[in-house]
């Protein structure tokens, strides 16, 4: 921390002089939460439309502050900031930032658990817990061989090669895994191998929601509806089949809580507690994509998540410690646009029902398929003269044609050619400005009601802003102030009582 030196004591003689009072404020259970792409500004954005959602006003300070407008996280009474570079980039990818948070160390994008030599590998704090004894849990909304996630048990040379990221997650031996599946080409035959390492795999909502009664030992919950890439969907086209963040929480805390570490004996048959990271991890794709919506949405989620943690600490409070932060930024998303001023219209957003990933897979490509034939984007205002579309931007988005002027109608009637046919009359590096590599018409539907919405992007990537730390329980006060994202792996490691010195090396990983 800047300005700042954090007390973690690192040898064992030191250890025998703590006080009890300093043992005693170690917590015993401990909550890692990871709103990927997440930043100050997909928190207010969040809460501002929970504002306006509530019946209340963004242009009024007291409807922002009230309690149910505000998100668990934002909250929390101890708060800091994080720098989020890596080794050789203002802008970090997942891998080297989980990297950062799991093992401590700076590294390269698309590294996992290594050092930006790719010859070193790191042991994560999730590692380091479980030989501590801690019951290890782990859940994403993303795929779980996807670099956050795979950053507390895996060390690769790229993120890419989920493969090997896979066989590291069977052979980690943790406790829980839970949300989405995975995305490796050997996807089954790994599951066959977990299945033979004692792991039970569950892949309905009944199954895993029974395991809040009837507890297992090395279980792998994964959603019944998988939307893209092995992922959940976004929380505003969940089916009522799936589990949500704060369910699948719910359900690795009973399985983790009560069950002391398997094969522990002596000092160590003593209930260790447990460690669990929860990643929010398409916050970041919806930002990717520029879709205010979807990544409002998956925020609340992943906040819903959080206050399953709030409960359980409220029932363990000296015992009990709640991180909350993002891995990065993604999107460049701003609270204001250029064309909206000191305004803002988050009532325009209430209308949108879907992601526009689901409206890709569903109502448009059904659109798409029925009129591609015969098209001719030389033709004059092939969207104006489509009710169908113009219908399906009003009953899906909530963007009605005749409120739009006339500068975004030009943009859309561009959109719209370039999604039909692949031509437009732009050039191709305007094309790449305005779409980067989503489907034009859609990303130029989500734009455009974004900015009448007042929320801006100003990226399809990540970008390098500091994000927001926050925190509550037992040793909480270590992480106020503002410092680097791998003095949060450090003084995690402290609070569990972990006295190596990170980043610890280990043995060669499972290839």
């Amino acid at each position: 921390m800047r300005g700042k030196k954090w007390l973690c004591v690192t040898t064992f003689a030191a250890v025998t002089l703590l006080s009890t009072a300093a043992l005693a404020e170690m917590p015993k259970y401990v909550f890692f939460f990871v709103g990927d792409g997440m930043s100050s500004a997909q928190i207010q954005a969040t809460e501002a439309y929970l504002t306006i959602k509530n019946g209340g006003k963004t242009t009024e300070a007291k409807d922002l502050l009230k309690e149910e407008n505000r998100l668990n996280m934002s909250k929390l009474p101890v708060q800091g900031m994080q720098t989020t570079y890596d080794a050789h980039s203002l802008m970090t990818d997942s891998a080297s930032a989980g990297t950062a948070f799991a093992c401590g160390i700076k590294t390269m994008s698309g590294v996992i658990g290594m050092d930006d030599t790719k010859t070193i590998s790191y042991k994560s704090i999730a590692q380091l817990a479980e030989e501590k004894g801690k019951r290890i849990g782990l859940i994403s909304s993303v795929s779980l061989d996807h670099a956050t996630p795979a950053s507390f048990y895996a060390s690769v040379p790229s993120r890419g090669d989920m493969n090997t990221i896979a066989k590291q997650m069977a052979a980690s031996g943790y406790d829980f895994f839970g949300g989405g599946g995975l995305a490796a080409s050997e996807a089954d035959a790994i599951k066959t191998q977990m299945k033979g390492g004692g792991y039970t795999i569950l892949n309905d909502r009944e199954s895993i929601l029974a395991l809040k009664k009837d507890p297992k030992s090395k279980v792998v919950a994964i959603n019944p509806f998988l939307q893209d890439a092995a992922a959940m969907p976004y929380a505003i086209d969940r089916p009522q089949t799936n589990l949500s963040l704060a369910e699948m929480t719910e359900v690795a805390i009973a399985s983790l809580v009560t069950r002391k570490k398997d094969g522990k004996k002596g000092w160590m048959a003593k209930d260790e507690g447990f460690f669990l990271m929860v990643e929010g991890g398409k916050i970041d794709w919806a930002c990717h994509a520029n879709d205010a919506m979807a990544t409002i949405g998956d925020t609340m989620d992943f906040d819903d998540a959080v206050g399953v943690a709030l409960d359980f600490y409220r029932a363990y409070p000296s015992q009990t410690l709640i991180v909350v932060t993002g891995d990065h930024e993604t999107g460049g998303m701003t609270v204001g646009h250029a064309t909206t001023g000191y305004s803002a219209y988050y009532d325009r957003l209430l209308d949108q029902t879907s992601s526009f990933q689901a409206f890709g897979l569903n109502e448009w490509k059904a659109h798409y398929d029925a009129n591609k034939v015969g098209y001719s984007w030389t033709a004059p205002n092939n969207l104006e003269s489509s009710s169908e579309m113009i219908g399906l931007m009003k009953s899906v988005f909530g963007l009605e044609w005749a409120s739009l002027n006339e500068y975004q109608k030009e943009k859309l009637e561009d959109a719209y050619d370039k999604s039909m046919s692949g031509q437009n009359d732009n050039k191709t590096d305007e094309n790449k400005l305005l779409y980067g590599g989503y489907e034009p018409i859609i990303v130029t539907i989500t734009h455009i009601l974004n900015e009448r919405a007042s929320i801006g992007w100003t990226s399809y990537s990540h970008t390098g802003v500091p994000v927001p730390v926050f925190a509550i329980g037992a040793d909480a006060k270590r992480f106020a102030g503002f410092y680097d994202n791998t003095d949060i792996a450090k003084q995690m490691a402290c609070s569990m009582g972990i006295w190596q010195q990170l980043p610890v090396v280990k043995t060669a990983a499972v290839q």
